[in-house]
């Protein structure tokens, strides 16, 4: 039996089930701060002392556990940081500040200091000013799987809340049209999702390096491609939870569809997870591929944000199109493959 996401313990669809739930309740707590309610998009919008204001809560789930497996814990504050910096970009929003929740299962200075390199250095490059957070230590909560190359370490889980700042109305998605172009910015690896069924698939021995990359920051190049090309991007998606089904959360928005004809060929752990899954539609929803950023943009702008993403250091490529319906859809070796 081919090696899928629910398999491993993550059943995606009861996730749906309880998002769509939350959704519904949350909703019934507007209050005058939520003019515009924004639920089940990639932040929240609110408003206070007549500023419109974004906000993003995220952790960095079970990638821990290959941080624990190699006592290597500096670059984790990273991944927390762009799990919430690169979705408040995707509703147009500038990431101004910031707070980390950090659980301990017993105080462990040495620990702490290498999770706040992580989270300083990753707040430094999105603008991000880190100005408060909370550490619990809870023994009797907060245990590892046990597969830790330092025993005497403690076990943690990290997450951040992050707050922005926003001109004029959220970028939704729903400005886009059939025909838009369909630029992906490339991922640094499999960022933080996915690890539930990557550490069952990759040896940590061979791979826990790689598995270890921090999450690409896209702040700088997407806010720059907001700034000279506002009016021709039309929506951007994080490739995270999800992976290239998350399209649909924005393409609701406008009633559209999107068709992935030319998506890069994966390579380094994502080959090796592909090759191992042996499922197209199984890998695309499931890890970003090497793609782990989606901007739908005019097709004469095409040009641009690819150099503005070059001009960041960021390899991207046309990966397909705006096309009618609501699917999305993988065209891969001749085969429509739904992703939904």
């Amino acid at each position: 039996m081919k090696p899928t996401y629910s398999q491993s313990g993550v059943d995606v669809a009861a996730v749906k089930a309880i998002q769509t739930r939350i959704n519904t309740l949350i909703a019934s707590t507007s209050n005058k701060h939520t003019p515009n309610f924004l639920a089940g998009h990639y932040a929240g919008v609110f408003e206070a002392g007549g500023q419109k204001l974004t906000m993003h809560c995220d952790g960095v789930g079970s990638k821990i556990l290959v941080a624990q497996a190699l006592d290597k814990h500096d670059t984790v504050g990273i991944d927390a940081v762009a799990m919430n910096a690169n979705d408040l970009i995707c509703i147009g929003s500038t990431p101004i500040v910031g707070v980390d929740d950090l659980s301990l299962s017993r105080a462990d200075d040495e620990l702490v200091a290498q999770l706040m390199t992580g989270l300083v250095a990753g707040c430094k490059e999105s603008g991000v000013a880190l100005i408060g957070g909370e550490t619990a230590i809870l023994p009797d909560m907060v245990k590892s799987d046990g597969s830790k190359k330092n025993p005497a370490r403690a076990d943690y889980s990290l997450s951040m809340t992050i707050v922005g700042t926003l001109s004029g109305a959220p970028l939704t998605g729903a400005k886009m049209k059939e025909g838009d172009t369909l630029i992906g910015l490339s991922s640094s690896g499999i960022h933080s999702n996915g690890y539930t069924l990557a550490r069952k698939l990759l040896p940590v021995k061979e791979w826990g390096e790689e598995m270890l990359v921090p999450t690409q920051l896209y702040v700088k190049p997407v806010l720059e491609m907001l700034r000279t090309q506002a009016s021709s991007i039309h929506g951007i998606a994080h490739i995270t939870g999800g992976a290239f089904s998350k399209l649909a959360r924005i393409g609701a928005h406008a009633g559209v569809g999107f068709e992935l004809d030319n998506m890069p060929k994966p390579a380094g752990a994502m080959a090796e997870l592909y090759k191992k899954m042996g499922d197209a539609r199984e890998a695309y929803r499931t890890f970003n591929m090497g793609v782990g950023m989606v901007i739908a943009c005019e097709p004469s702008s095409a040009e641009s944000v690819l150099k503005t993403a070059k001009k960041h250091g960021i390899s991207s490529y046309e990966i397909g199109h705006v096309v009618g319906g609501r699917d999305v859809v993988l065209v891969q070796n001749g085969k429509r493959i739904s992703l939904l």
